[in-house]
Parts: C-alpha cells; sequence; structure tokens
C-alpha cells in the first residue's frame, strides 16, 4: 500500500515465509571512514540491507534497490516535464523532486504524457489507522501527494485501510464478547483530521473508509482475487497457514483503489473515467504490493487503456529515525519519532536528547573533518524539510567542513528545532479547527471535480 497506509505490520511467522520465497537480501558495506563519529554507526553501516514490506535495515543502497525491484530513476528530463507542468500553476518542482528524495518510478512518463495532453488521471494514497497521532515519517507522501494534486490539478483518492489493521493488530475482548473492530474505524476518522490539514483540495479529494465504501469496490476486489493464484500471493507478501483469512484477502483490497472503475461516483465527472491514469506516491519499500497489481493489471482495466491498467508509481527514500539515519521510522517508539501532536518543548527535547549525531569526537576533529552528513540525522531531517536550497546548501557547506555558523551539531539541531516547531505548530493549527461534520464531508462519497 502507499506509504501513508502503512501495509507492513505482518505477523512474525509470514517474515519467515518471506525470507524464504524472496531473493537472498542485498548487502551494502561503506568503505572504511578515519574518525568515524560513532562507533555505533560503524557497526551499522556493515549490517545486512534488508528492505521488505515487513521491515527496513542496515545502511541502504538505494541504486541496488532499484535494481533489483527493477524500477528506474527519475531522470532530469522526467524532472524538467514535471517541472514544466508545475510552472503553469506557479509552482516548482517540489524539494523532494529537487533533492532526490523521491527518486525512482514506474511509468511516470507516461503520467506526464496524460497530463499534458489532459487524457486523465488520478492520485492515489492511503494511511493505516493504527494511532490517533501521526508523526512526521508519515507526513512525507501526503506532502509529496499535496503537491503533485496542485501541480497537476487532478482528483485525488485516500484510502483509510481500518479493515487491514484490524487484520494484523485487532484483538478479541473475552470479557466483552466482542472484537475491537470499532477502535480502528475511530481511528479512521482521528486521522482524516491529519491528512485534510495538509492542504489537499476539498473539491478534488474523496478520502474513504474500507469499511465504509467497500461496496462500491466489491466488483473489482472480486475480479483481481480471481486474477492472482494463492502461490503468487505467498510469494509477494509471505502468506502461511498461520495467516487468517482476511490477511490473504487484503492485498486485493489495497490493489482496487489503482483501477479508476473503483470509483463510479468519485470520478463520474471526468469524461472516459475508466481510462483516467492512475500515480501512488509511496516509499520504496510498498513497490512489491503494487508489482503484483501491476501484473494482473490488464485484466481489469479496458484494453485501451493508456497504461494497460498499470498504475504508475513515484518512489521516495525512507524518512529516518531520530536515532539514526540508515533504518525506518517506526511510529512504536515514541522517541524515534517527532509527533503531530508534540509540544514545541517535546520536540525541542527529542532532538536535542535522541537526534543521531554525525558530528566528530572532539571540536577539534570537527573543526578539521568536518560532520559525516550522511549519518547526521538533524541534516537529513532539514533536507526533508527546510525549504530554502541555499540555506540548505550554507549549512551542509560548513558542518561538513566545521567552519562557519553551523560548524557543529548545535547549531544545526537549534536550527531544525525551530523549523520543525514551525511545521508542527501550522499543522495542529489547521487541523484544530477541523470538526467531526468537515470530516463527513471529506468522506461523502460524491462526484469530484475533474482535472483543472
Amino acid at each position: 500500500a502507499p506509504a501513508a497506509a502503512d501495509l507492513g505490520a505482518l505477523a512474525a511467522a509470514a517474515k519467515a515465509a518471506f525470507a524464504a520465497l524472496a531473493p537472498p537480501p542485498l548487502k551494502a558495506k561503506s568503505p572504511a571512514k578515519a574518525a568515524a563519529p560513532e562507533a555505533a554507526a560503524a557497526d551499522d553501516e556493515d549490517t545486512e540491507m534488508v528492505v521488505d514490506p515487513w521491515a527496513v535495515a542496515g545502511k541502504i543502497d538505494y541504486a541496488k534497490l532499484v535494481d533489483q525491484f527493477g524500477s528506474q530513476l527519475l531522470t532530469p528530463s522526467l524532472l524538467d516535464r514535471l517541472g514544466a507542468l508545475a510552472a503553469k500553476r506557479g509552482l516548482k518542482l517540489h524539494r523532494f523532486f529537487r533533492r532526490g528524495i523521491f527518486f525512482s518510478h514506474r511509468d511516470l512518463e507516461k503520467i506526464c504524457d496524460a497530463a499534458e495532453k489532459g487524457t486523465g488521471l488520478y492520485l492515489y494514497t492511503g494511511r493505516g489507522p493504527s494511532s490517533a497521532a501521526m508523526h512526521l515519517g508519515h507526513l512525507v507522501p501526503f506532502l509529496m501527494t499535496q503537491w503533485l494534486q496542485e501541480a497537476l490539478g487532478v482528483p485525488l483518492v485516500v484510502q483509510m485501510t481500518d479493515d487491514e489493521k484490524f487484520l494484523w493488530k485487532g484483538e478479541y475482548d473475552e470479557a466483552a464478547g466482542a472484537y475491537d473492530l470499532d477502535r480502528f474505524r475511530a481511528l479512521t476518522r482521528e486521522n482524516a483530521k491529519d491528512i485534510i490539514a495538509c492542504g489537499f483540495d476539498p473539491e478534488r479529494t474523496f478520502i474513504f473508509s474500507d469499511c465504509e465504501y467497500m461496496g462500491h469496490m466489491y466488483p473489482n476486489v472480486c475480479r483481481i482475487w480471481k486474477s492472482i493464484t494463492y502461490n503468487t500471493a505467498r510469494a509477494a507478501f509471505g502468506f502461511e497457514g498461520s495467516s487468517n483469512v482476511g490477511q490473504s484477502a487484503f492485498p486485493a483490497i489495497q490493489a482496487a483503489p489503482s483501477f479508476p472503475s473503483s470509483f463510479p461516483i468519485p470520478l463520474s465527472k471526468t469524461p472516459r473515467s475508466d481510462h483516467m491514469a492512475c500515480l501512488i506516491p509511496c516509499a520504496i519499500d510498498q513497490d512489491p504490493y503494487f508489482r503484483v497489481t501491476r501484473d494482473i493489471a490488464h485484466k481489469i482495466a479496458p484494453k485501451t487503456h493508456p497504461l494497460r491498467g498499470k498504475p504508475a508509481l513515484v518512489h521516495s527514500k525512507f524518512f529516518p529515525p531520530l536515532q539514526g539515519a540508515l533504518g525506518k521510522m517506526s511510529a512504536s517508539n515514541t522517541d524515534s519519532a517527532i509527533f503531530l501532536t508534540d509540544s514545541d518543548d517535546e520536540i525541542k527535547r527529542k532532538i536535542t536528547t535522541h537526534a543521531f549525531s554525525g558530528g566528530r569526537e572532539t571540536a577539534k576533529l570537527q573543526r578539521e573533518l568536518g560532520a559525516d552528513l550522511e549519518l547526521d540525522v538533524s541534516f537529513q531531517w532539514l533536507r526533508f524539510f527546510l525549504e530554502d536550497d541555499d540555506e540548505l546548501a550554507l549549512i551542509e557547506r560548513e558542518y561538513g567542513s566545521g567552519t562557519g555558523e553551523y560548524w557543529n551539531t548545535a547549531a544545526v539541531k537549534t536550527r531544525l528545532i525551530v523549523e520543525l516547531q514551525k511545521l508542527v505548530k501550522e499543522h495542529k493549527k489547521r487541523r484544530d479547527v477541523l470538526t467531526d461534520a468537515d470530516v463527513d464531508k471529506w468522506m461523502a462519497v460524491r462526484a469530484l471535480a475533474p482535472a483543472a
């Protein structure tokens, strides 16, 4: 599923099955460095790179990952096309593209074709509502999707996978004699407020709960079920005998929004809506889900569909946890993340105390060698959230060389704290004014405005 949908919490037994069926994991090692910032960091760099739908660990070699997954790197010419489309609406290319944070794709050139010719396209992303509070890592795909919607002027569907989270994390209460499905349905509405606060176009955005909208998608879900063998599902998703039948069935539900015919009402104002192309922004670890979808897409979409029904994807690199820039942020460790509910003091404490430093062990070494920017979490987070390219280049130059105003870790952390406090405060301000009635409007099954 899209990175915001959090499809990764499978059972331990499923992990073992995937390991047996998937290609051997890649190893990525960095060359030895003099005066490494931290011994632990050096050890982490030598750990095995693991990227699958459930886990991200080790030092990630994105070039090898692209080669293994069979996607393509974004090229300057493709980014120029996106930038030209954005410029028509008064926007410049998003910093995630400018800085290589979104770096890989499948069929993005055909999305540009559709946008340039006006033949119809829409965006699809999602969120798995497992907690009331979202963190900055969850925000990244929504920030990208919001920019794409504004830059292309297109409809967007946001899948809230309350069913998926229940199937993997739900519990049966013996005392109450009931399952806790309604808990995930309630979390859907809370998370919807955070998504709305990202600034999407209300006339072109449909947020839906799987539990509520399933009847509309069910014909396509059935077609997808019929198209995927269980052997394929086991190989791709790691299901085995201990998986409940809902888990085995869920990938088709996640795949269904890739097809415009799953939205007969929301996309009804677009001519020949069943021919609309679909673009999915997501982290690259979610790509295996959509490889299966793309393999069977020709059986679901019309033969004259411009991509033969295949959804296009644009992949991001991973947003690192505070404790180190090598892995992927986790909501299960509250000190590894900045949450959208954190106060200014909590943000300052977490960055000051927990943000892993790429600075050297002494001031003398820092002045001589500069920081290891690849390992430094504060600098990496500024790459995600600091809009000003010139200021980021200044921090990179000074911190990386141990000179100037940003010569040390404390100065860089201070700059990051200011940026994150501003971001979270502005998000809270937009979120706090939203009511349940507002959520109802965004989640109402209605015809969305066509592409502008």
